[in-house]
């Protein structure tokens, strides 16, 4: 039988989204999920705005940040019916040769929703069951989140989690964070739970007030540095802690071009600098910087599923908090939240959720 559903499609850059019916019956091998919730994320944002581009063709429903509750399922896929999971904003194929070598994040067959399918601004999603993450209700319910609220575990905490991870970030080190909101407010609170001493950057007190009492121990507004007084400040602070004046992890998550260059010139002999926040926007850098310091750049894109349960423990086990950064609303006032988020009157990350 037919699942009546409806999602909210993208049909050009900055034309309204629209209310859509379709039907989500799903087919072999995945699974049709009611949404709860969805986060509105700063990619959602480049493609209704920036002049990103969909690898999907136009009207797509964006929308990547999932959570909600399996309501069917294709052949192969039944042991997911009625439980409640996380949709990982990246699922690999499982099946290729990067896939089987581990190197899911640049699988060539991966579906990202609201890029490459259907996204998640709807009352349902229809998605391949591999890689779901299912999630411990009881466990919610003792952190006191609800199932809407964990859907930005599915990219907000899981991309920086992720990056952390491959950085090699251990108990002792220094992680500096370059844009503290959103996506690096997770990273400063990730690299903590990692055992890392952590320096917050940004231009806004608002937000380096409020990671200050989530994980940041040193937060410093880059309005009142310039290069060289900004990196002094980090290596006064990794002094006074007794940290290496080397091997710096720097995690650049502001997607701007001031705060790509910051982290630049915060380069030291046998840093690690991820790229975690994306920017259309240029710079001019001296790559030879890398050789003299011995160091390295990575980029991230995404989470591998297998990951995603290890980043949940962090919210469920009260290590990484949530609530204080998410704000739910109605899928139906997408046009507005849009808007306001993209004139950052909305402060936390908004998260929909169908009536």
């Amino acid at each position: 039988m037919p699942i009546a559903a409806h999602r909210w499609l993208m049909t050009a850059p900055e034309a309204p989204l629209v209310r859509a019916a379709f039907d989500a019956t799903p087919g072999p091998g995945e699974v049709a999920v009611a949404v709860a919730g969805c986060g509105v994320c700063h990619t959602d944002l480049g493609y209704y705005y920036d002049g990103v581009r969909t690898n999907a063709a136009l009207p797509l429903a964006l929308g990547h940040e999932v959570s909600g509750r399996v309501v069917a399922a294709g052949d192969g896929a039944g042991g997911w019916v009625g439980r409640a999971v996380i949709v990982p904003a990246v699922l690999p194929c499982g099946d290729c040769d990067l896939c089987r070598r581990g190197l899911e994040p640049i699988c060539r067959a991966q579906k990202m929703p609201g890029n490459d399918i259907q996204g998640g601004f709807a009352s349902h999603i229809v998605v391949p069951a591999r890689g779901l993450c299912p999630v411990d209700e009881v466990r919610l319910a003792a952190a006191g989140l609800s199932l809407a609220e964990v859907s930005v575990v599915a990219d907000a905490l899981t991309t920086p989690y992720q990056a952390v991870r491959r950085a090699g970030v251990a108990p002792g080190t220094l992680a500096i964070v370059v844009g503290a909101g959103g996506v690096g407010g997770y990273c400063a609170q990730v690299a903590a739970a990692f055992g890392a001493a952590v320096v917050a950057i940004d231009v806004d007190p608002a937000k380096l007030e409020a990671i200050a009492a989530h994980g940041a121990s040193l937060t410093l507004d880059a309005r009142a540095h310039d290069a060289k007084a900004l990196k002094g400040a980090v290596a006064g602070f990794a002094r006074a802690r007794g940290l290496r004046p080397t091997e710096w992890f720097i995690f650049e998550c502001s997607g701007t071009a001031a705060g790509q260059l910051a982290a630049w010139g915060l380069l030291v002999h046998g840093a690690t600098l991820s790229v975690v926040g994306f920017t259309m926007d240029k710079v001019e850098l001296r790559l030879s910087n890398l050789m003299a310091f011995d160091a390295r750049a990575i980029g991230n894109w995404g989470c591998p599923p297998e990951f995603y349960p290890a980043a949940l423990d962090l919210v469920l086990d009260g290590r990484v908090a949530l609530k204080p950064f998410v704000e739910t609303h109605p899928l139906d006032d997408i046009n507005h939240v849009f808007d306001a988020v993209h004139r950052r009157e909305i402060r936390r990350r908004a998260v929909l959720v169908p009536a």
